[in-house]
């Protein structure tokens, strides 16, 4: 198993999001990786991402888990994945917002809030993969804050969309709807989990998850499905008691990862 860490904040819109420096590393500390690599990132957000596509291609045999920083990190290891896997690749959005603006489209113009929808194609110059995600093999999960461009474009593209009521076999079934042999990049912004019981974040949102409903909808799909790749995204350390908290569920979401 490799971790990459990327202490990228540049990306975020949050007034906090030099914290996620910190965060990223306690992230790294958290996983149990035989291999590590750590990104020293730039200002320029294009220049990062070609550091974090040389890191990722330095990743060990096994999961590569990425541990960031803001939801622009994985601009990269999604790119790699959908490399590596072609057409068989789903990816699976734990977050509490979309992440499917444009640079026109944005309200903050931060790329965060960008970079689902810079891997379907669409982003700033110099942050779009040669290789596109189709909008129909993504599926989000715990979303709940859509800009009115993000949702037209998730109606209109064909993204499919679960609520936080929603099961695990529920996940698991729409995954197969899109493909029954699919390899799926499981993406987790802790501002999927609500406020309540994890504050550690730049954009909290009401009515998200707990950490044991999250657990067991990733491990839902990790039971059914080969995994490729982790990314781990927005920890913005505040509490003492969040970081308690975060650290065991970051183990056991590592842990149901990697068995496959």
């Amino acid at each position: 198993m490799t971790v990459v860490e990327v202490p990228q904040w540049r990306g975020s819109g949050a007034r906090t999001a030099e914290r996620l420096r910190e965060g990223a590393r306690l992230l790294a500390d958290m996983v149990d990786a035989g291999h590590r690599v750590r990104v020293d990132v730039d200002d320029d957000l294009v220049i990062t991402a070609s550091m974090v596509r040389e890191a990722i291609a330095q990743a060990a045999d096994g999961l590569v888990v990425t541990a960031g920083g803001d939801c622009g990190v994985e601009l990269e290891p999604v790119a790699a994945a959908r490399k590596r896997y072609g057409d068989r690749l789903v990816v699976v959005w734990f977050d509490a917002h979309g992440d499917l603006n444009t640079p026109d489209s944005s309200p903050s113009g931060a790329f965060h809030g960008m970079v689902l929808r810079a891997l379907t194609g669409e982003g700033p110059a110099g942050l779009v993969p040669g290789e596109h995600v189709d909008p129909g093999r993504i599926v989000l999960a715990g979303v709940r804050d859509l800009d009115p461009a993000e949702l037209a474009f998730v109606e209109d593209r064909g993204v499919r969309w679960l609520t936080v009521a929603d099961s695990g076999a529920a996940l698991a079934e729409a995954i197969a709807e899109v493909r029954g042999d699919a390899a799926v990049y499981v993406h987790i912004d802790f501002d999927v989990l609500d406020p309540e019981v994890f504050a550690s974040v730049g954009c909290p949102t009401p009515g998200g998850l707990r950490p044991d409903e999250l657990l067991a909808l990733v491990s839902a799909v990790a039971e059914r499905f080969e995994v490729a790749g982790l990314g781990l995204m927005e920890y913005e350390p505040s509490r003492e008691e969040d970081r308690a908290m975060l650290s065991g569920l970051v183990k056991g979401l590592v842990e149901v990862c990697a068995r496959r």
